[in-house]
């Protein structure tokens, strides 16, 4: 709930900073993308890892365990890759769906079916179906790595390089996208709702704001 509500203010707010003009660049959507994937990602970490560590310590052999005194004790040691997945997760789904929708819309009449998209729901799954591949690509290392790194135990096995060297060693670069199509259909329906929900609350706003009712 925090990390969702903040992602898509942050987001809002820092195309306002980076786009001003509402140009469209891939570049400034990816860069506001980055900015609210950072903010939000380190709002959103503390629950997160209070759940995942907590729970999971006690699964462990006592020599294996981490032994939290507390949650806060636990809270902020997987700052780093939580916020790092974050920023990666926005700036390549949030800023794709604006470039594809805005792309789609550019694009003119599709050959053969001669359909022209609009802003309306076909143009919004379509969007929202392409931001979902590219974010499942971009993000998979990342959850790959964060998935090790909250399932090790041990002295040392919440390094971040320390996981990369040895999965490397072991398995290969291609290691980072073990799972890619199961998190492809885990993130694709997700990401479908979420942008089809968000374009029908705007369409929702907009239109209490021509009735008149300010306060949304």
């Amino acid at each position: 709930m925090s990390y969702s509500m903040c992602r898509f203010w942050a987001y809002d707010e820092s195309k306002k900073i980076v786009d001003p003009h509402n140009s469209g660049e891939a570049w400034r959507l990816a860069l506001a993308g980055s900015m609210a994937g950072g903010i939000a990602g380190f709002v959103g970490n503390p629950g997160e890892i209070v759940m995942v560590r907590l729970q999971g310590d006690f699964a462990k052999p006592p020599e294996k365990r981490f032994n939290y005194k507390h949650c806060f004790d636990a809270l902020f040691r997987m700052s780093p890759p939580n916020v790092f997945r974050a920023i990666l997760m926005n700036a390549s789904q949030l800023a794709s769906y604006d470039f594809f929708k805005a792309e789609l819309m550019a694009f003119g009449e599709v050959p053969v079916i001669n359909y022209k998209f609009k802003d309306n729901i076909v143009t919004h799954f379509t969007a929202s179906f392409a931001a979902g591949t590219v974010a499942t690509t971009v993000c998979s290392p990342a959850d790959v790595l964060k998935s090790r790194i909250m399932n090790a135990s041990g002295p040392g096995s919440t390094s971040t390089l320390a996981a990369i060297r040895l999965a490397m060693a072991n398995e290969g670069p291609m290691f980072m996208f073990k799972g890619w199509l199961p998190a492809w259909t885990r993130l694709q329906p997700t990401t479908i709702l979420i942008f089809l929900t968000l374009e029908q609350l705007k369409n929702g706003v907009d239109w209490s704001r021509s009735k008149g009712f300010t306060m949304l």
